[in-house]
């Protein structure tokens, strides 16, 4: 088995882990929005969790680069450390976890951003997707305040929760500078992930053309919710990559960002550089390997 697989089937198992954790311990998470909006916005990613095996190298890298900030509430929220999760904040505002893995006794190398996606009915989407070729992970989950979360894998391997908010889900807003901007599926097929995707959560697939020539394929898509972008979805451009989710950050100067990388314990994996749909993009890890991508917003 590849270190890819490997690598895979271990998260699967840890998040399978997490889940019966948290199931066993009562664990209630904090809200994933302060201001609760009674509204469920489905097909949108409405959170992210970072799983790493250094929390404290990863505060301080993301601190440095985005000003993010750290509220440590795992014995708040019933688990057995207070470092097990933390939330992340920027500009005061709730934008993602961080589950340290070491702290729920996880020995193997799992480090990866994690999506979670807004659905309403999480016991009919868990049906779905099965019916549609994917896994249950970890089923359907009361987390109190939060909601209801299920972990899975599409058809294609690409693992993301399903959340079902308590409060509702946060409002649509101008992502700022620092912050997360978008969130793209990585895949080995796009048009079977299209199928599935829109009987998982409705959304409909809309090609964009980035050519010039127009004889040429479109080469990248959008996922949307009526007339509302949710994510993009391409082939998997990197060699050697399993199907993954990709979170993007919003930034002003990718190159700025990524010549720090490497001093905070990071590593480049793409350098900064134009990107045919516009703007500049850069792809970088973490200090525990964890990738994210950062993008400048507007395209142009």
């Amino acid at each position: 088995m590849s270190f890819a697989k490997k690598a895979r089937y271990a998260l699967i198992s840890f998040c399978a882990l997490i889940t019966a954790a948290c199931a066993s311990l009562n664990v209630s998470l904090p809200s994933i929005t302060e201001s609760p909006t009674g509204e469920r916005l489905p097909g949108k990613i409405i959170w992210r969790d970072l799983l790493t095996n250094d929390p404290v190298a990863s505060r301080e890298f993301y601190s440095e680069l985005f000003g993010w900030e750290f509220e440590s509430v795992g014995k708040a929220s019933n688990l057995r450390s207070n470092s097990a999760y933390t939330l992340i904040r920027h500009n005061g505002n709730l934008i993602g976890g961080m589950v340290d893995t070491l702290a729920l006794n996880n020995r193997d190398d799992i480090s990866q951003w994690v999506v979670l996606m807004s659905v309403e009915d999480l016991d009919a989407r868990v049906t779905a997707v099965t019916a549609g070729g994917g896994t249950i992970v970890a089923p359907p989950t009361d987390l109190q305040d939060r909601g209801r979360l299920a972990l899975v894998r599409d058809a294609e391997g690409a693992l993301l929760g399903l959340l079902e908010t308590r409060d509702g889900d946060p409002a649509d807003s101008e992502p700022e500078v620092g912050g997360f901007l978008w969130d793209e599926l990585w895949t080995s097929d796009v048009q079977s992930a299209s199928v599935f995707y829109n009987k998982l959560a409705g959304l409909s697939r809309d090609t964009v053309d980035i050519d010039t020539d127009q004889s040429t394929s479109p080469t990248y898509s959008l996922l949307k919710a009526g007339d509302k972008p949710r994510v993009g979805i391409m082939p998997v451009p990197l060699e050697g990559l399993d199907p993954v989710w990709v979170s993007y950050i919003r930034v002003e100067n990718p190159a700025a960002i990524t010549s720090r990388v490497t001093d905070l314990g990071g590593r480049v994996i793409v350098e900064a550089q134009p990107r045919p749909l516009g703007g500049e993009v850069a792809f970088i890890a973490g200090p525990s390997g964890a990738g994210i991508a950062l993008q400048t917003w507007p395209l142009k």
